[in-house]
Protein backbone atom coordinates (compact mmCIF):
# COMPACT_ATOMS: atom_id res chain seq x y z
CA UNK A 1 0.00 0.00 0.00
CA UNK A 2 1.33 3.39 -1.00
CA UNK A 3 1.46 5.90 1.82
CA UNK A 4 2.59 9.49 1.96
CA UNK A 5 2.49 11.06 5.40
CA UNK A 6 3.06 14.76 5.87
CA UNK A 7 3.99 16.44 9.12
CA UNK A 8 5.40 19.70 10.40
CA UNK A 9 2.59 22.14 9.74
CA UNK A 10 1.48 24.69 12.28
CA UNK A 11 0.75 28.30 13.11
CA UNK A 12 3.60 30.78 12.80
CA UNK A 13 4.04 34.51 12.42
CA UNK A 14 5.15 36.20 9.24
CA UNK A 15 8.90 35.96 8.79
CA UNK A 16 9.24 32.71 10.71
CA UNK A 17 10.12 29.26 9.39
CA UNK A 18 8.67 25.78 9.25
CA UNK A 19 9.95 22.48 7.93
CA UNK A 20 7.48 20.05 6.45
CA UNK A 21 8.25 16.36 6.14
CA UNK A 22 6.81 13.77 3.80
CA UNK A 23 7.57 10.13 4.53
CA UNK A 24 6.83 7.68 1.76
CA UNK A 25 6.29 3.94 1.62
CA UNK A 26 4.87 1.28 -0.66
CA UNK A 27 6.63 2.24 -3.90
CA UNK A 28 10.12 2.63 -5.31
CA UNK A 29 11.06 5.91 -3.69
CA UNK A 30 14.46 6.10 -5.36
CA UNK A 31 12.89 6.16 -8.83
CA UNK A 32 10.21 8.72 -8.11
CA UNK A 33 9.57 12.43 -8.19
CA UNK A 34 8.09 13.91 -5.03
CA UNK A 35 6.25 17.19 -5.15
CA UNK A 36 4.84 19.60 -2.63
CA UNK A 37 1.57 21.31 -3.44
CA UNK A 38 -0.67 23.66 -1.53
CA UNK A 39 -4.26 24.72 -1.54
CA UNK A 40 -5.48 27.88 0.11
CA UNK A 41 -9.14 28.31 1.07
CA UNK A 42 -11.19 29.08 -1.99
CA UNK A 43 -8.27 28.61 -4.37
CA UNK A 44 -7.07 25.88 -6.66
CA UNK A 45 -4.29 23.55 -5.67
CA UNK A 46 -0.92 24.76 -6.92
CA UNK A 47 2.54 23.31 -7.20
CA UNK A 48 5.22 24.55 -4.82
CA UNK A 49 8.38 22.47 -5.29
CA UNK A 50 9.40 19.08 -6.58
CA UNK A 51 12.48 16.90 -6.43
CA UNK A 52 13.65 14.06 -8.62
CA UNK A 53 14.90 11.47 -6.18
CA UNK A 54 16.96 9.85 -8.95
CA UNK A 55 19.43 12.71 -9.21
CA UNK A 56 18.29 15.32 -6.70
CA UNK A 57 17.20 17.85 -9.30
CA UNK A 58 14.66 20.31 -8.00
CA UNK A 59 12.22 22.88 -9.28
CA UNK A 60 10.25 25.49 -7.39
CA UNK A 61 7.49 27.87 -8.26
CA UNK A 62 8.47 31.51 -8.64
CA UNK A 63 6.34 32.46 -5.64
CA UNK A 64 8.59 30.50 -3.27
CA UNK A 65 12.01 30.68 -4.92
CA UNK A 66 14.60 31.97 -2.51
CA UNK A 67 12.39 31.16 0.50
CA UNK A 68 11.51 27.46 0.23
CA UNK A 69 13.98 24.62 -0.23
CA UNK A 70 13.09 21.04 -1.06
CA UNK A 71 15.43 18.21 -0.14
CA UNK A 72 15.38 14.48 0.45
CA UNK A 73 16.84 11.93 2.81
CA UNK A 74 16.75 8.81 0.69
CA UNK A 75 17.76 6.55 3.56
CA UNK A 76 14.58 7.62 5.35
CA UNK A 77 12.33 7.80 2.27
CA UNK A 78 11.56 11.33 3.35
CA UNK A 79 11.32 14.63 1.51
CA UNK A 80 11.49 17.94 3.33
CA UNK A 81 10.23 21.39 2.50
CA UNK A 82 12.11 24.04 4.43
CA UNK A 83 10.02 27.19 4.39
CA UNK A 84 11.71 30.41 5.47
CA UNK A 85 10.46 33.97 5.64
CA UNK A 86 6.87 32.79 5.59
CA UNK A 87 4.20 35.20 4.44
CA UNK A 88 0.46 35.27 5.15
CA UNK A 89 -0.14 34.32 1.53
CA UNK A 90 1.66 31.02 2.20
CA UNK A 91 -1.26 29.98 4.39
CA UNK A 92 -2.68 26.77 2.93
CA UNK A 93 -3.00 23.04 3.31
CA UNK A 94 0.23 21.52 2.06
CA UNK A 95 0.28 18.14 0.36
CA UNK A 96 3.07 15.92 -0.83
CA UNK A 97 2.57 13.71 -3.83
CA UNK A 98 4.47 11.04 -5.72
CA UNK A 99 5.02 10.62 -9.44
CA UNK A 100 6.23 7.04 -9.79
CA UNK A 101 6.34 7.03 -13.61
CA UNK A 102 8.47 10.09 -14.21
CA UNK A 103 11.41 8.49 -16.05
CA UNK A 104 13.50 11.29 -14.60
CA UNK A 105 11.23 14.09 -15.86
CA UNK A 106 10.03 16.33 -13.04
CA UNK A 107 7.18 18.76 -13.12
CA UNK A 108 4.63 20.49 -10.94
CA UNK A 109 1.75 19.42 -13.16
CA UNK A 110 -0.78 17.99 -10.73
CA UNK A 111 -2.09 15.29 -13.01
CA UNK A 112 1.36 13.69 -13.23
CA UNK A 113 1.19 12.67 -9.57
CA UNK A 114 -0.63 9.43 -8.81
CA UNK A 115 -0.40 9.32 -5.03
CA UNK A 116 -1.18 12.01 -2.48
CA UNK A 117 -0.86 12.48 1.22
CA UNK A 118 -3.58 13.77 3.50
CA UNK A 119 -2.02 17.18 3.92
CA UNK A 120 -0.76 19.35 6.73
CA UNK A 121 -2.04 22.81 7.54
CA UNK A 122 0.20 25.86 7.54
CA UNK A 123 -1.11 29.14 8.88
CA UNK A 124 0.95 32.31 8.77
CA UNK A 125 -0.31 35.26 10.75
CA UNK A 126 0.62 38.84 9.92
Amino acid sequence: EVQLVESGGGLVQAGESLRLSCTASGFSFDDSVIGWFRQAPGKEREGVSCISIIDGSTYSADSVKGRFTISSDNAKNTVYLQMNNLKPEDTADYYCAADTNSDGYYTLVIMEYEYWGQGTQVTVSS
